[in-house]
């Protein structure tokens, strides 16, 4: 299964972006040893890992720490190693959702022309939906974002770094 992965910093002077290989990870403490080492004192590091355009992970470490994961369909576990390394010891749902919040995204004013269903409606997310709350993405639209038709993971990871302000800085890298 191939995957992109991008390492996303936020340093005094900004965001910066750099690939990060995965290859012969053991585990997801030693992905996050490797999100460290991109920018050692990043206030908050970002990981986007993107596999086969259908499954989606992000970690975020602050400053260095408390490891937090999101994926976006529990499946990448049972697929391929690198899924199982990452989200294979997560809950099968999603957390940072209050009573009120719904994990589809409703649909638009308008008949069944404006329905727009969820890519896989069997998709399950995992991890905290609420790691990007803080930077201006919540829970309900990272999960939005994963489930509305013809968004694939990169189209997501580009929708979350343009918020950041750092989308230039990620597709740069996805040219090299």
């Amino acid at each position: 299964m191939s995957y992109f992965a991008a390492a996303v910093v936020r340093e005094k002077g900004g965001w910066t972006a750099a690939e990060l290989n995965l290859r012969g990870a053991a585990d997801v403490d030693e992905v996050a040893e490797r999100l460290r080492d991109v920018a050692p004192d990043a206030d908050l590091s970002l990981l986007f890992v993107e596999a086969d355009d259908t499954y989606l992970v992000i970690l975020r470490l602050d400053e260095g720490e408390d490891l937090r994961v999101f994926g976006s369909d529990s499946a990448y576990a049972e697929e391929s190693r690198l899924g199982s390394l990452l989200v294979g010891d997560l809950k099968t749902s999603v957390t940072g959702l209050d009573d009120t919040e719904e994990v589809r995204p409703a649909a638009t004013s308008g008949g069944d022309d404006n329905e727009q269903p969820a890519v896989d409606p069997e998709a399950d997310p995992v991890g905290e939906a609420d790691l990007l709350t803080d930077l201006g993405i919540p829970a309900q639209r990272l999960l939005a974002l994963c489930a509305h038709e013809g968004m694939m993971p990169a189209d997501v990871t580009a929708e979350i770094c343009q918020v950041l302000g750092c989308v230039d800085d990620v597709e740069e890298l996805r040219e090299v």
